[in-house]
Order: C-alpha cells, then sequence, then structure tokens
C-alpha cells in the first residue's frame, strides 16, 4: 500500500469475489479507512489460526497492472535505498491510479495528447566517420558489456547515434526508455525525436497531468508506443519487451531523487530494470560522472568515446578573465568586465547571439545592514533571503516564505545593502549598456508558467532574441546555430559547496555551458570571469581536458577514501525540537561507532541546518567498496529501531540516503 510503513500485509479473500493475479489493485481496510493496494504475493504457509485476517473488500482489476519485474524492482529499490515499499509503489504509480474508480481495461479508448508534430516525418541523417564508428563500437561492447557508456564532447553527434540505435530496436519489435535529467529542458531534442519517429514517440514527465500520466502507464500495458522519452520517474513505467535504455546527460545530479522517499537514482535503477529485462544500457555524456567513466576505465563498462565535434568543427576558444584585476584597475561595468562588454557589442554587431550564464536566480543572493550586518532570514529555513526585485519582495527558495522588500534594518534602523548577483541584475545591466538589445531570461522564476519554457526557447530560436540570461538551465539541451560567445559572469560561486563532488560538478557545468557556443559555422567564444584564476580547474577547462581533470581527481578520492572507492550513507536527522535532534543524534552516533568504528563520522551540522521549521543532523558512513553493503545496511537499520524507541526519539525522523549526491 502507498504508506510509509516497513513491510506488508496480509487479507484473507472472501468466497464472493474473484482471487486476484499477483499485480492486481484491490481496495482493502486499513485502521478506519479503505485503501487501494497492490498483491505481492499469495500465502502458501501456514497461519496462525488465532490470527484474524480482515477480508479483501474489492478486487479492482481484470488483469495484473503490475508486471512481475516491477514488482521485483519495487523491492529491490526499497531494500537497496533503505525505505518501505509503500514509498516506492506511491513513487511508481500515478497518484489517479489510487482511486478505485480508475478501469484499466484494454478495450477503454481515452486518447493521449502527445506534443505537437513539427512538419512532416523526416528521415535520418546521414552518419559521419566518428559517428559510424561509435555505433559499431557500441554494438561490439555490448556483446560483452550489458552497460556502455559513450564519452561524446559537445556537439559530437551523440544524438544522432541514439537514434540509429531506438530505430534498430523499434524494427526488432523492442521498447526503448530514452530518460533526460528533466523533460522541460530537453524541448528541442523530444521535438525531433517526434519528426523522426512519429505515433511511436510517448513523453512521461511530472509535469503532465495526473490523469494524462495514468494514461501513458495503462497503455504501456498494450503498448503501442514503443519509444518512451521521459524524465526519472519514467523507470516505473510498466513495460513488456523493453530492449534498450539510453540514460542521456548521465552525470547529471537531477537523476537523483532528494525528497521524498524513496531517494533513487534513476542511472542506478534504470541499469538493474535493463538487467530484469535483459536490456543493453547506454549512457551518454560530454562530461562522465567520475563513477561512471571509473567503471568504463575498469571494465565494469563498454567504452566508446567521440573526441570531435560533428562536421569538423572546433571546440570553442575559452578565455579567462580575472576579475580582481578588472576591479581594481575600475575595468568594471555593474558585473561585466571591460574585454566581455567589448565582445558582447562586437558580437552583437555581427547579429551574433550570446549565451550568459549565472547560476543564482534573483536579483542579489542578500541584503545586509551597512551598519550591524544582520541579513533578513527566513523563518523556516536557516538561511538569508533572496531579493527578487522586480516583486521588491525577499523570497526564501527553500520554503517559499517571503516579505516586503525591507527600506531599514529590522534590527538597528540603518541602510540595507545588496551583496551578490542574480540572473535578474545581469538582465538589469545588460539592457543598461546595451539598450538596443532584445534580452530574455531563462532561469525558475521566468519558466514557472506552463509552456513558458518552450515559448523562451522558441523565441531565442527564431533570432527573436539577442541575449539569453540563464541559470544551469541555459547549459542542457540547447542547440542555436547562430550562438557565437557564451559567458560565465561569476564562476566562483561553483566552487563554493561542501561537498567532495564540488571539482566535477563545477567541471561539467562549466564544459557543458561552453559546449553551447560555435555550434554551426565558425568556432566558437567562452569567457570566464573569476576572482580565482589560478585555480587549476581551468587548465583542464582551457584544454577541454577531462582525460586529465578525471586523473586529478580519482587520485584525490583514493587518497582521501571516497566515491568509487567507497560507498556513503547519509544519515539524516530531523525534528523540530532542536534538543531532541541533538539527543538523537548523539546517542546514534556512540551506537553507530561501536558497530562501524572509523567508518562513522562524528555528528555533523549541515550548512543549511534548518528547512521548513525541521532542525537537522547528519552522520555520514563510508563503507569500503568491497565490503557486504547489504549487511551493513542491516546493521544499520538495527541501531536505527534501536534509537527510535526510546520514549523521547520516538517522533524524530531518522532517514538514510543512499549513495548521496
Amino acid at each position: 500500500m502507498p504508506i510509509a510503513v516497513e513491510g506488508v500485509y496480509t487479507y484473507s479473500i472472501p468466497a464472493d469475489l474473484p482471487f486476484p493475479q499477483l499485480g492486481m489493485r484491490v481496495l482493502v481496510p486499513l485502521a478506519n479507512k479503505n485503501v487501494v493496494g497492490v498483491v505481492q504475493s499469495e500465502h502458501t504457509t501456514p497461519l496462525d489460526v488465532s490470527v484474524r485476517l480482515r477480508d479483501v473488500i474489492a478486487v479492482l482489476d481484470e488483469m495484473p497492472i503490475v508486471t512481475k519485474e516491477q514488482l521485483s524492482l519495487w523491492q529491490w529499490i526499497a531494500e537497496y535505498y533503505m525505505c518501505p515499499i509503500g514509498d516506492v509503489m506511491a513513487a511508481a504509480l500515478p497518484a489517479k491510479i489510487g482511486d478505485k474508480t480508475y478501469s484499466f481495461s484494454p478495450v477503454k479508448k481515452r486518447r493521449v495528447h502527445l506534443p505537437e508534430y513539427i512538419g512532416e516525418i523526416e528521415p535520418f541523417h546521414s552518419l559521419d566517420a566518428q559517428q559510424a564508428t561509435a555505433l559499431k563500437q557500441i554494438l561490439t561492447c555490448w556483446q560483452t558489456h550489458d552497460t556502455t557508456l559513450l564519452f561524446g564532447v559537445t556537439s559530437s553527434g551523440k544524438t544522432e547515434v541514439y537514434m540509429h540505435l531506438i530505430q534498430s530496436q523499434l524494427d526488432a519489435g523492442k521498447q526503448v526508455l530514452y530518460l533526460v535529467p528533466e523533460i522541460a529542458l530537453t524541448t528541442q531534442l523530444t521535438d525531433r525525436l517526434l519528426r523522426v519517429f512519429g505515433d511511436q514517440v510517448v513523453v512521461y514527465h511530472s509535469r503532465i497531468t495526473d490523469g494524462l500520466r495514468a494514461e501513458i502507464y495503462r497503455q504501456q500495458l498494450f503498448p503501442k508506443s514503443r519509444l518512451i522519452v521521459g524524465a526519472r520517474s519514467a523507470v516505473f513505467l510498466p513495460f513488456t519487451n523493453l530492449g534498450l535504455v539510453i540514460v542521456d546527460e548521465e552525470h547529471e545530479p537531477s537523476y537523483k531523487q532528494q525528497d521524498p522517499a524513496p531517494r533513487y537514482h534513476a542511472r542506478s535503477v534504470a541499469i538493474m530494470l535493463a538487467k530484469m529485462y535483459g536490456a543493453k544500457v547506454l549512457l551518454g555524456t560530454a562530461t562522465p560522472s567520475i563513477e561512471s567513466y571509473y567503471n568504463a576505465r575498469t571494465g565494469k563498462y563498454g567504452l566508446v568515446t567521440m573526441k570531435k565535434r560533428y562536421s569538423g568543427l572546433l571546440l570553442p576558444k575559452i578565455t579567462m578573465i580575472d576579475l580582481t584585476r578588472q576591479y581594481h584597475r575600475k575595468e568594471m561595468y555593474g558585473h561585466f568586465s571591460d574585454p566581455l562588454v567589448n565582445r558582447i557589442k562586437e558580437e552583437l554587431a555581427k547579429d551574433k547571439q550570446i549565451i550568459l550564464f549565472q547560476n543564482r536566480r534573483g536579483y542579489a543572493p542578500m541584503m545586509a545592514c551597512e551598519a550591524c550586518s544582520q541579513s533578513p532570514r527566513c523563518i523556516n529555513c536557516d538561511v538569508p533571503m533572496t531579493l527578487h526585485l522586480r516583486d521588491h519582495r525577499l523570497t526564501c527558495h527553500y520554503c517559499g516564505y517571503s516579505i516586503p522588500m525591507p527600506t531599514s534594518c529590522p534590527h538597528c534602523g540603518g541602510s540595507m545593502k545588496i551583496h551578490g548577483f542574480g540572473t535578474e541584475r545581469v538582465e538589469d545591466e545588460m539592457h543598461e549598456f546595451v539598450p538596443e538589445a532584445r534580452v530574455s531570461r531563462m532561469d525558475l522564476d521566468s519558466t514557472n508558467k506552463k509552456s513558458a519554457h518552450q515559448e523562451i526557447i522558441n523565441s531565442f530560436g527564431n533570432h527573436e532574441v539577442d541575449v539569453l540570461v540563464g541559470t544551469q538551465m541555459v547549459s542542457k539541451g540547447l542547440h542555436f546555430d547562430d550562438v557565437s560567445l557564451v559567458a560565465v559572469l561569476n564562476a566562483d560561486n561553483l566552487f563554493n559547496q561542501p561537498n567532495f563532488r564540488c571539482y566535477e560538478r563545477a567541471y561539467q557545468m562549466l564544459e557543458q555551458v561552453s559546449g553551447r557556443a560555435g555550434r554551426k559555422g565558425k568556432q566558437g567564444e567562452v569567457i570566464i570571469q573569476t576572482h580565482d584564476i589560478k585555480n587549476p580547474l581551468y587548465d583542464y577547462i582551457l584544454h577541454h581536458d577531462y582525460e586529465h581533470f578525471y586523473e586529478s581527481q580519482i587520485a584525490e578520492r583514493k587518497t582521501f577514501n571516497y566515491p568509487p572507492f567507497c560507498r556513503i550513507i547519509t544519515v539524516m536527522i530531523r525534528h523540530k525540537d532542536l534538543s531532541k535532534v541533538l539527543y538523537a543524534a548523539d546517542e546514534l552516533q556512540q551506537r553507530l561507532r561501536q558497530v562501524f568504528a572509523k567508518r562513522c563520522s562524528v555528528v555533523i551540522e549541515p550548512g543549511i541546518a534548518k528547512i521548513q521549521n525541521l532542525h537537522m543532523r547528519t552522520i555520514q558512513l563510508r563503507i569500503e567498496a568491497n565490503a557486504n553493503y547489504a549487511r551493513a545496511k542491516s546493521m544499520l537499520q538495527e541501531q536505527v529501531k534501536t534509537i527510535q524507541q526510546i520514549p523521547t526519539c520516538k517522533y524524530i525522523q531518522i532517514l538514510c540516503d543512499i549513495d548521496p549526491m
């Protein structure tokens, strides 16, 4: 049942009801209400006669709506990610399926609205020599490896290779799952797939309506659509004849579900899903995750590389600008250095387009008093609030709490000063020094309305916009022929994360956003502004040198015992009462220390220690890569249950995040 309780429930079947098959929905009583559940198994061993079972109220389906492979996958996710199987069920099934009136009859006729097709069905583009070689090598790798990593630089033509592989699977009558990190950011990709594969394509993600999600789920039980393009939740669809899973941009952190449970990684689940169906997996990226590249280099995965851009295009030229020097010389216009301003004006004069990347939304990250240095903070979360000047409000990006923009310090009455800058401020400064430029902004604020993201992409693609300002949204899945210049306005904020993956993510972000420049015609240019000009990461970026970047990172991780040389479990302790959190965390840490010794960390106070009125502390376990991971998780679970039996800890949330990002 879709509830966060460990285990399953046993019911009896009244004589007047048909006996349900595994995977069928049934309506059952639970406490004082009725709940829709899914039959997982039939009891084959004698039950204690003193236990009185409650009866199933109704059998809702004529056929199973959850396949045996799905049930196996749910069980694997529940065990691996240490969460109740009910949480997995709640995530896997569209909400509307929980309605006892929803029918799964194969004769049901409800049309599914697919995205509008653009023009006539198009033929495949011919593969160049590099693409044709990569295609052959992938097929060869699959003879000995179920999973292969395709490492191709930006604009090398990976998508065209994918499409040839997809067609071969469709010709064989197989289904294909094409995973993308965020469906709203891959509009151009889905349009291209629809133009080539037509009504064989269905798009599935969390932004479509509950009714449409349920109907697409139902259709997969009687499949006509054989190419499913979706975000991470698409791994839960009921496949019948899966032949290939493509995980595009496999390095993306958005494949990891954070809250609520299950806190799964779609890449890992996709590999397990494919294994259950005997399907092949292709991981594609221009910037592989360290773990995936390690698996490929050590022979666990196959490895195919595409080191050149399609049609002989050159990778963009990278130019570094020292912001400290520019500020010292007073050669800045707002947050734009003079050399960048000049290059922007030059490219606009040539009727070229420009992308400006600043990975903070809003006008500024915070305001602070010039006299007492106090900054308005969220009442629910332990964070300063972000200024949104257009709304004249300060807003918390964690819980949504907001207040009017203060005119003076609420603590001492002093004057307030703006600190830092976000995409709103970049947009305003562009209007100031190039007033004739047509500027648009793409971030979470400007795309929160339906179709807004598509409209921004269309206007930029139709050359109705000259300059696109954005957060990480502008780094993913976008292909524009006339973008000649990409600028990273403040690369330093990519490094301000207390996470061992910090450099990896910074490299990936800079390389990916750089890849938007010069995708057709002449070589593009990327300008990176930074105060830390001597950071060794920039040497790898300047030369697009992933290999040496990887070697430096893997050596560091081996030295300090980070993945892939160990597995990490983060234990989170949360409650509204800080004293209870501290007590429970200390008790748990002492018990875990006795079991896991030095593998267990001290109690850690996170950088953001309160979110939505819940105080939080964490404990980290590092388990050797060759250790019995299942046993380690079982031992952890035993200690968690012991703590939760302490009366003062009864209502404290203790959550486990497996392989945290």
